[in-house]
C-alpha cells in the first residue's frame, strides 16, 4: 500500500518537474503572470454603493431585494439555515460542503455591512 502511494507521489512529481523544464509551459506561464499582475496592477479603486434616489423604480426594486429581503427576516433565516447546514456538513466530516456553507451563513448574517460598503468595479 505504501509502496504504492510512494511510486505515484514520485510519478507526479515527474511530471511537474516535467512541465517545468518545458520551454513553451514556461513561456505560457510567464504570460499568465505578466497577465494577472496587469490586471491587479490596472484594478479600479472600488466606490462605495449608495440606494437609487427615492420614488424611482430602482428604488422600490432595490428597497424590496436589500432592506426587505436580504437584511430583514429572510437573509437573517437564510445566514442561520446555512450556518447550520455548515455545521451537519462538519459533523458529518464533510469538510469540503462545510465550508462555502458557513462562508455564506456569515455572509447573509453581515449582508446590511456588506451592502453599505461594497464596492463598484465598473
Amino acid at each position: 500500500m505504501i509502496d504504492k502511494i510512494k511510486t505515484k507521489l514520485e510519478t507526479l512529481k515527474d511530471k511537474v518537474y516535467g512541465k517545468l523544464e518545458d520551454p513553451i509551459f514556461n513561456r505560457r506561464l510567464g504570460i499568465a503572470m505578466m497577465a494577472f499582475g496587469a490586471v491587479i496592477l490596472g484594478a479600479k479603486i472600488a466606490a462605495a454603493f449608495t440606494a437609487p434616489a427615492y420614488g424611482t423604480f430602482a428604488y422600490t426594486v432595490y428597497d424590496v431585494a436589500i432592506n426587505q429581503m436580504l437584511n430583514g427576516a429572510v437573509g437573517f433565516v437564510a445566514g442561520v439555515g446555512a450556518m447550520a447546514l455548515g455545521a451537519v456538513m462538519a459533523i458529518q466530516q464533510k469538510v469540503m460542503l462545510a465550508i462555502p456553507a458557513i462562508l455564506g451563513g456569515a455572509v447573509l448574517l453581515n449582508a446590511e455591512s456588506l451592502v453599505t460598503t461594497l464596492g463598484l468595479t465598473f
